[in-house]
């Protein structure tokens, strides 16, 4: 188990999302993210399946063919896309629903530090929006949600952290109530 290694990889990935939500204007959100990585379920499995490079749920799912930490992860925290999903009446299935804009704002805030968080040292800001791509991460959200991540991250790629989290506090998180 790489208890202290993996302790070290939450602890700088919640500082650093804590910073950029800090950035963005989302106080609250900045400061309760991933409590959830601290759990016995999700810390357990990270520690025994640390890697350093990627998340460990990369290694229990090619493990157990699942990720027994993500599942309980995804289920408690409103940034990632997959807790946003539902029973849609329409269509008879399961479908993704829109994300708010807060939770749309802290995913981005997470991805960016997730990113610089694996790539320690050779960072470069389309890294997110690169991974979005090639994850195909839009086909688990909700179409306005996805073209909303993909605008924030091009954004971020091209005009920089600065820009991009003066924009989404000023558009997704200062507008309280106002829709997209």
């Amino acid at each position: 188990m790489h208890f202290f290694k993996h302790l070290k990889t939450i602890n700088r990935h919640k500082r650093m999302v804590m910073v950029h939500c800090f950035k963005c204007g989302l106080i609250w959100q900045g400061l309760l993210h991933d409590l959830s990585k601290y759990s016995p379920t999700e810390f357990i499995n990270g520690a025994k399946y640390y890697a350093g490079i990627h998340s460990p749920h990369f290694n229990e799912r090619k493990d157990k063919g699942y990720s027994d930490a993500w599942m309980h992860h995804k289920g408690r925290n409103k940034h990632h896309p997959e807790y946003w999903t539902d029973y849609n009446m329409e269509l008879k299935r399961y479908a993704p629903v829109k994300m708010p804009d807060k939770y749309l704002a802290e995913m981005i805030c997470d991805r960016v530090a997730a990113s610089k968080n694996y790539n320690w040292g050779h960072f470069t800001p389309d890294i997110p929006l690169n991974y979005f791509i090639s994850k195909n991460d839009a086909s688990v959200m909700h179409p306005e949600t996805a073209k909303a991540t993909e605008m924030l991250l091009r954004m971020y790629a091209e005009k920089g952290e600065k820009e991009t989290f003066k924009y989404i506090k000023e558009n997704l998180v200062k507008k309280k109530g106002k829709k997209r």
